[in-house]
């Protein structure tokens, strides 16, 4: 049984993994956002 297959024939594995894949796009996504603000904060401080 072909895992690449299954993946793409079964639609709760494959919307179960696409959303698991949104939330993790969305957590690295606010967390560079956040470093990037609070690094470029600091550097505006007097």
């Amino acid at each position: 049984m072909n895992i690449w297959h299954e993946f793409l024939n079964d639609p709760i594995i494959f919307i179960s993994f696409s959303g698991l894949a949104i939330v993790i796009g969305l957590c690295v996504f606010y967390a560079v956002y956040f470093t990037y603000k609070v690094r470029h904060a600091e550097d505006e401080t007097p």
